[in-house]
């Protein structure tokens, strides 16, 4: 059984998707063993509550520096004892020690095609902003294992998503998370799950 760890700032639909999938039989041999936010109003613990799995608020903004918060994310991840941490909308730079501790047990989703409109200042709406301004044909969602740089470790998976003349960037943020993110991120911890998923040199390798 996959212990996962979900890591939220927002609303939460990415969550919301692991859940269903969990819930669905998408996604097997899974359990929901804790929710971390970094916002003690996003809808993520809500949802997280309502689906039984334990949830706590951990903000940099209650602790007097960014060691004193690191410390205290660190106990709340270790507390959990997770298999993976899955980043769903977290917008919070994760402490050096535990992406070292939990090297590739750790992945992220990005609602672009890595390595476009990525890296620092690229999130949220910012994404989608971006690519609109660029005027891309194509934008998406990749899933990721996460390392000590932003949006630069190994890609596990993408999924391709039309950009449209009429677009805004609410419009295609909603499109890129129905046709991509919702997909890809279950899709991902069920591959996961099953110890289809390897990283040698940097790259990652799936199994039939």
């Amino acid at each position: 059984m996959l212990k996962v760890l979900v890591c939220v700032s927002g609303g939460g639909t990415n969550l919301q998707a692991i859940i269903d999938g969990v819930r669905q039989g998408s996604i097997l041999d899974t359990e929901l063993v804790r929710v971390i936010s970094n916002n003690k109003n996003a809808y993520a613990l809500e949802r997280a509550k309502q689906a039984g799995i334990p949830a706590v608020c951990v903000s940099p903004k209650d602790y007097e520096d960014r060691e004193a918060f690191n410390e205290a994310f660190l106990q709340a991840v270790e507390e959990a004892s997770p298999d993976l941490i899955v980043l769903a909308g977290f917008l919070v730079v994760l402490p050096a020690q535990l992406i070292k501790r939990y090297e590739n047990r750790i992945i992220n989703i990005h609602p672009s095609l890595i390595p476009s409109f990525c890296g620092t200042g690229y999130y949220g709406l910012k994404v989608h902003e971006g690519v609109l301004a660029r005027g891309v044909k194509v934008t998406g969602a990749t899933v990721h294992f996460v390392d000590e740089g932003t949006d630069t470790g190994p890609i596990i998976m993408q999924k391709a998503v039309e950009v449209r003349e009429d677009d805004t960037p609410e419009v295609l943020q909603r499109r890129v998370m129905e046709e991509a993110e919702w997909i890809l991120l279950p899709w991902c911890i069920n591959l996961i799950a099953g110890g289809k998923v390897t990283v040698s040199d940097g790259k990652v390798h799936i199994s039939e």
